[in-house]
């Protein structure tokens, strides 16, 4: 359980710093408390997202990820961003991605800052 919160606050803080630096990454909200709020809920959700779909994506796209020596992994990112967007604002959550090259750069983000969180963080295991 302490792995999972661990994980879930190092997304949310990738989150953030993506929402920071990239000005077609939106959040908004009434107060700092709303934002982080709306933020530990998009990370929920794009945990879910990365734990469900994404290994089926990475699966079927297999022959695309070994053809490109990896780099269409960035794509698979994206695509998860881009579907943690759709589900947040399905939920009327105040999280927007615009664009797909933004999704691009958005992930790349995300994975830089999340795994540099998760080495600082402590781990449950």
């Amino acid at each position: 359980m302490k792995n999972f919160v661990v994980k879930t606050i190092a997304n949310a803080g990738a989150l953030a710093v993506a929402v920071w630096l990239l000005d077609k990454i939106t959040l908004t909200g009434d107060g700092t408390g709303k934002k982080v709020g709306t933020l530990l809920v998009v990370a929920l959700i794009f945990g879910v997202v990365n734990f469900i779909v994404k290994p089926i994506v990475q699966l079927l796209s297999l022959p695309l990820l070994v053809l490109t020596l990896g780099l269409f992994t960035l794509i698979v990112n994206a695509l998860m961003l881009l579907l943690t967007s759709w589900v947040a604002d399905g939920l009327d959550l105040s999280f927007h991605v615009e664009g797909f090259w933004t999704a691009i750069l958005g992930g790349l983000i995300i994975s830089i800052v999340s795994w540099a969180l998760n080495m600082i963080l402590p781990d449950g295991d």
